[in-house]
C-alpha cells in the first residue's frame, strides 16, 4: 500500500496496531508528528511548522505498547520523506534554476566518494573506549563498496537497501563508531533520494 504525505494523515494515520503486550511506537506521537509534515506539506508557508525530508529522515518516537507497527510507520516515512525530498528540489530549483540543484548533489557526492575511497578498515573512526557499541567492520565495507559502485559506475542499489541496513555488533575498537557511520549513511540517503528524484533522460 503506498501512503503519501497527504493520504497517511487525512486517514487519522491508521497504522496497523501490534498486540497489547509487544513494543511499537508511540501512537500520539507518529500522528502529531505526520500531521505537522503534512500541514506544512501543503503550506510551505506555514510560519514556525518548517519541516525538511531530514527531519523526516530522522525522526523518532518512543516505544510504547500496543503502538503503532515499526515498519508500517517506516516505510510510510519513507515515502514521505522522497515527497519532501522532490518537493525540496523544485523550490530550489524555482528560486536557484536547475544548475544550482545539481551542483548541491555534485558537491554532495564528492564529500561521499572522498570516504567511500578509503580502504577497508580505515573509512570510519574506532570508538576509544573499550566497551562502547560499534559496527562490524566488514559488514559496513561491504555496504560502502556496493556504494561507491553506485555513484561511479552508476550501479543499481535501492535506497530502502541503505535506509535498513544492519550491521554485526562490535565492542569497541573491534568496530567502526556508530554515530559516524550513521551520520555518513544519512547523508547517503540524502544524495540517493535527490538522485531519485530527477527525471529520466
Amino acid at each position: 500500500m503506498t501512503v503519501t504525505v497527504e493520504e497517511t494523515t487525512r486517514s487519522n494515520s491508521k497504522f496497523k496496531l501490534v498486540g497489547p503486550k509487544e513494543v511499537g511506537y508511540n501512537v500520539k506521537q507518529v500522528d502529531v508528528f505526520l500531521e505537522r509534515a503534512r500541514a506544512y506539506f501543503l503550506n510551505t508557508d506555514t510560519p514556525g511548522a518548517a519541516i525538511t525530508s531530514h527531519d523526516v529522515r530522522t525522526a523518532a518516537f518512543d516505544p510504547a505498547r500496543g503502538g503503532y507497527n515499526a515498519q508500517a510507520v517506516d516505510a510510510a516515512l519513507d515515502r514521505i520523506e522522497d515527497e519532501f525530498v522532490l518537493r525540496e528540489k523544485e523550490l530550489l530549483i524555482a528560486a536557484e534554476g536547475e544548475k544550482a540543484w545539481m551542483m548541491t548533489i555534485g558537491k554532495s557526492a564528492t564529500v561521499l566518494r572522498a570516504r567511500l575511497h578509503r580502504p577497508d578498515g580505515e573509512r570510519f573512526r574506532r570508538p576509544s573506549r573499550k566497551n562502547a557499541s560499534s559496527y562490524n567492520v566488514d559488514d559496513v565495507d561491504v555496504l560502502c563498496r556496493e556504494l561507491l559502485v553506485y555513484i561511479e559506475d552508476n550501479g543499481e542499489l535501492s535506497v530502502d537497501v541503505v535506509r535498513r541496513a544492519v550491521f554485526a555488533p562490535e565492542k569497541g575498537a573491534d568496530g567502526y563508531e556508530e554515530s559516524q557511520v550513521d551520520a555518513f549513511l544519512d547523508r547517503v540517503v540524502e544524495l540517493m533520494a535527490a538522485i531519485y528524484s530527477l527525471p529520466a533522460r
